[in-house]
Formats: C-alpha cells, structure tokens, sequence
C-alpha cells in the first residue's frame, strides 16, 4: 500500500488551510457603503483597500517592511475619507462585546500615520545613529471622527466620543506583530519619545498596533449607554478634515496560533506518514 504520494501535499494543505482560516475571519469582509467625502485624497478612493488584514508589507521599489517608521501609503493599501464621508464595513464574522479581550477593547483600525524619525542625516542621507523617534507622528487625522457600529446595518449606535480614540493616530501599525491584539492604550505619544524600532516593539508586546475600541461605548442618540453582545457592521464618518484607512480588525481573546503551532501540524501529519510507509512499505 502506498500512501506517499498523497499525504506530503496533505500536510502542507492543512497548513496553508488552517492559516488562512485564523488569518481572515477577523477582518473586515466586505464593503457596506462609502462615501469620499470633501478633500479625501486624489486616487485613494477605493473603499476595498480597507478589507482583508492590515498592510505587512509594501510593494514596489520604494515598498519594503511595515512598521511604525515606514507605514503603509500606497492607494492599494489606504482609502481616503474627507469631510462628509464615510466608510461602513462588514465582518466576515460578528464582533463580540467581551470583557476578556485584552484591555476590553473588541477591535482595531489601522490607518497609515507613522512615528517621524528625529535622527540626523549624514552627507550620503543615511540616518547617523540608530533611526528613534521624539514621539511625533506624521499622517495623524487633525480633524474629528465618529465611530459607530450596528448588528443589522442599518441600525447604527455610536461609541462615546469621549472614551474613543482618533481614528488615525496611536498605535501605528507593524507587520510582524499580532493584528488581533491591542497595544496597551494608556500609553501616549510621550511613552515612545527616544525610543527605536525595538523600543516601540517592546512597548507593542508583539501587538500589530491600530486604535482599539470598545463596543462597551455604545449609546444611542439621546446619549445613553446601549448594551451591544455582537455586531456585524462598523463605519467611519469624518466630521473634519480627512483620514486614511489600512484595515479594521477583530480582538481575541486568545492569541493567535503562532506560526510554529501550525508547522507543528504538519510534521505530525509527515511523521504519521512515515510511520505509514514503514509499516506498509
């Protein structure tokens, strides 16, 4: 009996399924309704640039790592939203209200400010020293937002103003951290000042960064507290000025599966199969 030939590609298909399975659910699936707005910028106006996982990488000659220093800024990563507007998504999944998440936050969007890099230049434009930041950002909305979210979409409640971060500002995001956990949000722009790459890293505690928001703060009009168990549907309206948008992302309350977790799958899958050749040569 031979069941070579078969159960190495299986191996690598769990993989790859299992994967993608953890990798997609907690993102925004689908596009519900956008409008750009007034002054949203010139050609990043397709709403889809806001589904699927925030931005790891950056393609193209100038693209490279995502991290806090080199944020996301191409029109296939970002959609802009001017004053007026407004961007409403739908998860694959619902968001559940949970205690549990860390920090009691239950999702996150990613924008693309980033922290400035406050080191000199030499006379060839390299950096002198070890890239750091004060702690300043560029790309930060300086206007207001509203962030509210609905089971139906229709029916839409918003969270308290005063308890909700801007939209695009802290955390900016990294690709090699984990986009369904949250940075520590008493932390301040202050927190970072001095700080390089590996110094924000450690502050992120592995987090992929984005603003984390609590469907806790939920009210209606009369600006009394909703109690929300799950919903579907989020949306972005700009009161003022205009932002930019990389993704939107549901909290765990489990860390995802490290990477090594789902290898590990798969070489219990190849030992079985070699323990299945042996045995059935």
């Amino acid at each position: 009996m031979k069941y070579h030939c078969w159960i190495r590609p299986l191996a690598f298909l769990g993989v790859a399924v299992l994967t993608l399975g953890q990798g997609q659910a907690q993102f925004a699936r689908q596009v519900h309704d956008y409008q750009a707005g007034s002054g949203a910028a010139n050609g990043y106006t397709n709403p889809a640039a806001a589904l699927g996982e925030p931005s790891r990488i950056t393609p193209g000659p100038f693209g490279g790592p995502v991290d806090p220093f080199n944020t996301a800024y191409l029109d296939s990563q970002l959609v802009s939203i001017g004053a007026g507007g407004s961007l409403t998504v739908k998860f694959a999944t619902p968001l559940l209200n949970d205690p549990a998440h860390s920090y009691g936050l239950d999702f996150l969007i990613f924008g693309g400010a980033g922290f400035i890099i406050t080191n000199a230049f030499d006379s060839e434009f390299n950096y002198i020293g070890t890239p750091a930041t004060d702690g300043g950002m560029f790309g930060a909305q300086t206007g207001q937002t509203r962030v509210s979210v609905s089971a139906d979409g229709t029916q839409f409640f918003t969270l308290n103003p005063a308890l909700a971060p801007a939209v695009e500002a802290l955390f900016p995001t990294d690709g090699q951290g984990n986009f369904s956990q949250p940075v520590n949000p008493a932390l301040g722009t202050t927190a970072f000042a001095g700080l390089t790459l590996e110094g924000i890293r450690a502050l992120y505690s592995a987090s992929g960064g984005g603003a984390g928001f609590d469907l806790a703060w939920a009210e209606d009009a009369q600006g009394l507290p909703v109690e929300l168990p799950a919903v579907n549907f989020v949306r972005i309206d700009v009161l003022s000025g205009k932002i930019e948008v990389d993704a939107f992302s549901q909290v765990s309350a489990v860390p995802e599966p490290a990477g090594w977790a789902l290898l590990a799958l798969g070489s219990v899958i190849l030992a079985w199969r070699r323990n299945v050749i042996a045995t059935n040569p």
